[in-house]
Parts: structure tokens; C-alpha cells; sequence
């Protein structure tokens, strides 16, 4: 790394996926950095990050450049975008608007069901709570804290059943406009752009659910996911979520 090149530090959670869309383009410039994973159980964790970012930014992703805090995962992407420009862009002409569109639907629309739908599934499955990132099934008073933990997740991202239910029916229709964007060549080029990793990083978490595997497998989005990003190291089983939830088709 040239000695010119700045100082680049990521504060993250180990299951969070818009920290892997940072840490994912960062790789891709060639750019080296620090990762601090900061605990997915201090209660003061908003407040540590907020103290770093400013008032009212409270979640991660975070990168810190040369000490400039910026704060956000399409923030960071942008930022990173003008440290090496030349390298593997993230917004690459002619087709900049349309990632800058897609990569906005990934981050407001498609984001948060990479939360929603994990938490709602461990509530159901608290045994596997370990599941996505490659752990064993827990043991019975490990599963009594996921069971703790994940009533929690579902009251801090506002997760009701009627919520995931709606998710799950809505799925589909967000699969079809992804797969629209990759045949228009706004993704799944040969080299993955910021849209890529927004919305490739929420699949693949997607990909941890079992009982979402006959929608997604074979689907434009998987292939997106499985190209540019390293597998899910485990699944959630199926069954997580009641019966007739889960749409069969995307069609």
C-alpha cells in the first residue's frame, strides 16, 4: 500500500450485513483496513458508536478515514468510490444512475428484511441462533438466552408476525425486480458495482433461512450473492417459520 494511502478503520458487528457490503468493497479497491467488531450485547453499543459518529448515529456500519468519521453503508461506499477511483469503481459509466437507483432500493427497501426475517426465524428456531455464523445447535440454557435475546431483536427492529408474513409475501416481488436489473446489466456484470454488494449481502443472509431455499434458489439474486461474496457458513432449518408463510413461487 502506497505510504500516502490513508488510515481506514471499520466498526462492525460479526452478523451484520451492510458492515459486509463496506468490508466487501473495500476488498474489491485493494484498500487495507482495521476491523473492530463491537459487541452484539453491550447495551451502551449505541451509544459507543454514536460517540464515534455523532448524535443520532448510533448503528454500523462505520469507517473511520484518516480519523473522518463517515457513517452509513452507501456513505462509506461513496467515500471509498473517491479513494481509489480508478480501481474496480463502484459506480462505473454508463450505467452509474441506474446502480445509484438500485443501490438506494437495497439500503431502504430490501435492508432490512436481511433483519427481519433471520430475527423473526430465530424466535421460532432459538436453538439455532448459532446458525448463520457456522455455530452448533445451542444447549438448553444457551437456547433460554437466544430465546431472551431474539424477543428483544424482534421489539428493537419492530418484528410482529403480521410483519413477517407481509415480508415473506412481498419477497417474490423483489426478487422479480432484482432479476429485471441484472438482465438490463445494472448487476451481475463481471465485476460486482455498489448495488452488487447492497443488495448481494442481503441475499446471502437469505440464504441462511432453509425454508426460503425454493424461492431463491436458482434465482438471478442467489447467483449475484453466490458470485461476489463468500457463502453463509449456516442455515437457519427449515420449518422456522409456520406453515403457508413462505410463498412456493416467485412468479
Amino acid at each position: 500500500m502506497p505510504a500516502s494511502a490513508p488510515t481506514l478503520t471499520l466498526h462492525a458487528l460479526p452478523p451484520s450485513h451492510p458492515c459486509l457490503t463496506v468490508e466487501a468493497a473495500l476488498r474489491l479497491k485493494g484498500l487495507e483496513f482495521e476491523r473492530i467488531d463491537l459487541s452484539m450485547t453491550a447495551p451502551d453499543r449505541p451509544e459507543q458508536v454514536a460517540a464515534i459518529y455523532g448524535e443520532g448515529r448510533g448503528t454500523v456500519p462505520g469507517l473511520l478515514i484518516d480519523g473522518e468519521p463517515v457513517h452509513g453503508s452507501r456513505a462509506i461506499l461513496a467515500r471509498i468510490d473517491q479513494l481509489a477511483p480508478d480501481v474496480a469503481p463502484l459506480y462505473p459509466e454508463p450505467i452509474a444512475d441506474a446502480v445509484r437507483e438500485a443501490e438506494r432500493w437495497g439500503d431502504e427497501e430490501l435492508q432490512d428484511l436481511g433483519r427481519r426475517l433471520p430475527w423473526g426465524a430465530m424466535l421460532f428456531r432459538p436453538e439455532a441462533m448459532n446458525a448463520l455464523v457456522g455455530g452448533d445447535q445451542l444447549d438448553p440454557a444457551g437456547t433460554d438466552f437466544a430465546i431472551r435475546f431474539s424477543r428483544a431483536a424482534w421489539k428493537y427492529h419492530g418484528i410482529t408476525a403480521v410483519r413477517l408474513h407481509e415480508d415473506l409475501a412481498g419477497l417474490p416481488a423483489k426478487l422479480e425486480r432484482i432479476a429485471a436489473w441484472v438482465a438490463d446489466g445494472v448487476l451481475g456484470g463481471e465485476q460486482p458495482n455498489a448495488a452488487d454488494l447492497q443488495i448481494g449481502t442481503t441475499i446471502r443472509i437469505l440464504r441462511g433461512l432453509a425454508d426460503l431455499a425454493p424461492l431463491l434458489d436458482g434465482t438471478p439474486a442467489a447467483t449475484i450473492a453466490e458470485r461476489f461474496l463468500p457463502p453463509i457458513p449456516g442455515q437457519i432449518p427449515a420449518g422456522a417459520f409456520p406453515a403457508g408463510w413462505v410463498p412456493t413461487t416467485t412468479g
